[in-house]
């Protein structure tokens, strides 16, 4: 996903404000080793890039910010929403350097939930956990974890234990912690 960002010269509230008023998004870019840069998003480009993405896959999703001068890879670490019109006020972005590992937040999805026969028996799929902190190189992010559900029963659960982490990612979460279970109604 590309981005168009243009450098600010302030953190004032006052200049934020003046962002957003244009239409646009005040940013910081964190780099290791380096000090952050107050960027500016352009408001209407990220909307639609908020549109095309999976829900719960913003975390995974890498994006090439473009100052005019030179492309970085990043990912967004916290992003602020307005409470009531639910409007993005702020994003943090964090730059993805090729041998240096990075730690995010990446989405469990279940599969197999129609056919699973617990469901089948009157049960429901209670998913505990939506999502695990893992520890990987930029390269190696996986865009989602998923888990089949098909052969379980009522009162039954997979564990994290029972996810497949590609070599080289490292889960950050004990690996007896319950992600999904078929309770009975």
């Amino acid at each position: 996903m590309k981005l168009i960002v243009t450098k600010r010269a302030g953190a004032r509230k006052s200049e934020a404000k003046q962002i957003r008023r244009k239409g646009n998004i005040p940013a910081i870019l964190y780099a290791a080793g380096r000090s952050c840069e107050n960027i500016e998003v352009d408001g209407s480009a990220f909307k639609t890039i908020l549109r095309e993405i999976k829900s719960g896959r913003l975390s995974t999703t890498k994006f090439l910010l473009n100052d005019g001068a030179k492309e970085r890879s990043a990912v967004i670490k916290d992003i602020q929403y307005h409470p009531a019109t639910y409007q993005v006020l702020h994003i943090d972005f964090e730059e993805l350097v090729d041998d240096c590992p990075i730690s995010l937040k990446v989405p469990i999805a279940c599969v197999g939930i129609v056919e699973c026969m617990g469901i089948k028996l009157g049960g429901f799929l209670r998913q505990v956990i939506r999502s695990i902190k893992v520890e990987c190189l930029p390269k190696d992010i996986p865009a989602e974890f998923v888990i089949d559900v098909r052969d379980l029963g009522i009162r039954q659960s997979k564990r994290l234990r029972d996810l497949v982490f590609p070599k080289g990612v490292k889960p950050m979460a004990p690996m007896e912690e319950v992600v999904v279970v078929i309770a009975k109604r």
